[in-house]
């Protein structure tokens, strides 16, 4: 199993003193948590992509590019491309300079996005996200393998033997398409051969188990191999300390800080109290062995092979984060790594495609057949 430490850089303030850290301080300690998380063997470091508040990530590739020169080994993720909002031959240029930035080290995670705020930036309507969605992915799809590029679009300016550059590192990217309540974004990865990242984040695991249910059906519809699906799934929370009380004792103001923020925007709260929220929600909140336990009780559901934790602290302190990472990668990391398989293909640079077809972005395979185009 491979770990990844994902932030989508809520600026937000504590949830216990309230107090909120300057918009430079915020993005210092991103860049300080991508390298504890390389220091300490996490697989992967992951920014997302928000255009709204309370989220200060509206420039990924910018951040990303920033850790990859401080960084050397961990990979590094978006979490998601909002590719519903974004033009395609731009965050092309924009993603294929960061893959060269930093030798190779890059894996999108694309998703439409969300939230309402964002999509009125943008001019897209919540009946129209899918087909922008889509229609950005297969643009940027081909811009990635072909040296030239047509396409009659819907949503921009279409192309004739449009050259974009510069040319790719990766041959190509991997793309892993963002899940979270719809069969639509499910789809259009089984369709391709791409794998899926499950956000696992807001609700309990049915709704989550049944999407990649359905997952691991179009793909063996769409005629691709079920030894090459990839899923990776997203956790609520994560503390682990030496025993289950001393973790559940720690977090408690951290949950909350949660549940006065929830009441503040007159939301209601998924999972009313701690111990809820620690049964019955993705969180991994407990001791080391607790922790092992849930993760396979999540992957006898979902079959992931790629886990996300929280990157940042969230309301614990330095400290807390700091050994609680730790505590992952020493007592948790290699009991998992040893017991759930990794990923089926090469956690590395995407192999050349070479001259003969197109490399399945999820396995790194040959394949000859053409590009087919999603149906809504």
């Amino acid at each position: 199993m491979k770990f990844l430490a994902i932030t989508l850089i809520a600026h937000t303030p504590h949830p216990a003193t309230g107090a909120r850290k300057s918009t430079g301080e915020r993005f210092r300690e991103v860049l300080d948590n991508a390298l504890l998380a390389e220091e300490l063997g996490f697989d992967g470091f992951g920014v997302g992509e928000r255009h709204e508040r309370p989220f200060i990530s509206s420039s990924p590739p910018v951040v990303l590019s920033h850790i990859a020169a401080l960084t050397s080994r961990i990979r590094l993720f978006t979490a998601v491309t909002t590719l519903s909002l974004l033009d395609p031959v731009r965050a092309y240029e924009d993603y294929a300079t960061l893959d060269h930035l930093s030798g190779g080290r890059l894996e999108l995670i694309i998703g439409k996005g969300n939230g309402t705020a964002q999509r009125e930036l943008f001019h897209v309507t919540s009946e129209d996200q899918w087909e922008r969605n889509a229609e950005s992915y297969e643009v940027f799809r081909q811009i990635w393998r072909q040296d030239k590029v047509s396409a009659a679009t819907r949503f921009r300016p279409g192309l004739k033997d449009a050259e974009v550059w510069p040319r790719p590192l990766q041959q190509p990217i991997r793309v892993w398409h963002g899940s979270a309540t719809s069969k639509e974004s499910v789809d259009l990865a089984a369709r391709y051969g791409d794998p899926l990242f499950s956000a696992n984040v807001t609700h309990t695991i049915e709704p989550y188990a049944e999407l990649i249910r359905h997952y691991r059906e179009r793909w063996e519809h769409y005629g691709h191999d079920p030894a090459r699906i990839a899923v990776g799934a997203g956790t609520a929370g994560y503390y682990a300390a030496p025993t289950s009380q001393r973790a559940i004792a720690d977090y408690r103001p951290v949950f909350e800080g949660y549940l006065a923020f929830q009441k503040r925007i007159g939301a209601d709260p998924v999972f009313p109290t701690l111990e809820d929220f620690v049964e019955r929600s993705s969180a991994l909140i407990g001791s080391p062995q607790q922790v092992i336990e849930k993760v396979h009780r999540y992957h006898e559901r979902f079959g992931h092979t790629v886990l996300h934790l929280h990157a940042d602290a969230g309301g614990l302190t330095d400290t807390q984060h700091r050994d609680a990472l730790g505590l992952f990668q020493s007592d948790i990391a290699p009991v998992l790594r040893r017991e759930i398989p990794d990923p089926p293909f090469t956690w590395g640079p995407v192999p050349d495609e070479g001259p003969h077809g197109s490399a399945d972005a999820a396995t790194g395979t040959h394949s000859t057949r053409p590009a087919a185009t999603p149906d809504h």
